[in-house]
């Protein structure tokens, strides 16, 4: 990244931008997760780097332009990311071509705004063989991803394209968000594409301990029980994990480095 003016980033999106996966207890919402970890970085390099991050657990593209897209505009970045959509490819019904004309639109508002925009391809997320259709889904968003990116001058983060995600320890154990080493990898690859110089290291991860048959049958029953009913129970109820929750850091702000946290929780400062 070059030039005097100091990087003022804007994050939008869902539970991957909002951090999920990566607990952090001191932080709102108790996660921190790439976003962060990308502006903490930029930080480092120039002090007077400003920060917010809209993003929600739950939410669907909709909701993310509804309540997400004129607040962020409004405070003026230098830098969008936009992730959005990764929920709606989860629906039993979806029409496919209807969400990517708002996505598309959504990109055309953020680039319209001068600054520059980041946007990411979906993974193919290992939830459970029965899921494997979703994996098509998933290849056509990211067709339009690319194109949509391409032709809007926006940069795009190839997340389909990362093996390192083939490894199940860069997965939170609910199978559906990036683990701390997955948000750390993740923080990596957003500032190569930034062209930021950063301090991260890919994680560091022994082999694999092979896992016997009955093992994976007792981890597949567990995850069933813990995270994939909870979930289909609210799919259900049309409520989601993020209803009662708010923004993170909801207005730009100077950014908080985590050696200066300490123990006690930050509160969110809009």
């Amino acid at each position: 990244m070059t030039g005097q003016e100091h990087v003022r980033f804007v994050a939008l999106g869902d539970s991957f931008t909002e951090g999920v996966g990566d607990k952090d207890f001191r932080l709102p919402n108790d996660c921190r997760g790439w976003a962060d970890r990308v502006a903490e970085e930029l930080a480092r390099r120039d002090p007077r780097t400003s920060y917010a991050n809209l993003a929600v657990r739950g939410r669907r593209l909709r909701q993310i332009v509804d309540e997400q897209l004129d607040a962020a505009l409004a405070l003026e970045p230098t830098l969008f990311s936009f992730y959005a959509g990764g929920n709606d490819l989860l629906m039993a019904r979806l029409d496919l071509n209807a969400l990517m004309r708002k996505y598309e639109n959504a990109v055309k508002r953020l680039t319209a705004s001068g600054a520059r925009v980041l946007l990411f391809t979906g993974y193919n997320v290992p939830l459970s063989p029965a899921l494997e259709p979703l994996k098509l889904r998933t290849a056509v968003y990211n067709t339009h991803v690319r194109r949509i990116a391409a032709n809007h001058g926006a940069l795009l983060v190839d997340y389909w394209c990362f093996e390192k995600f083939q490894d199940p320890r860069m997965w939170a154990p609910d199978r559906l968000h990036m683990s701390t080493p997955g948000h750390v990898y993740m923080a990596k690859k957003v500032l190569e594409v930034l062209g930021a110089p950063h301090t991260l290291t890919s994680p560091a991860l022994s082999p694999l301990r092979p896992r016997t048959r009955v093992e994976l049958m007792l981890d597949d029953a567990a995850w069933l029980r813990r995270d994939a009913a909870p979930w289909i129970s609210r799919r259900f109820r049309g409520v989601t994990s993020g209803d009662a929750l708010s923004a993170c850091w909801p207005g730009l702000m100077p950014v908080v480095l985590p050696e200066r946290l300490g123990t006690a929780k930050v509160a969110s400062r809009g």
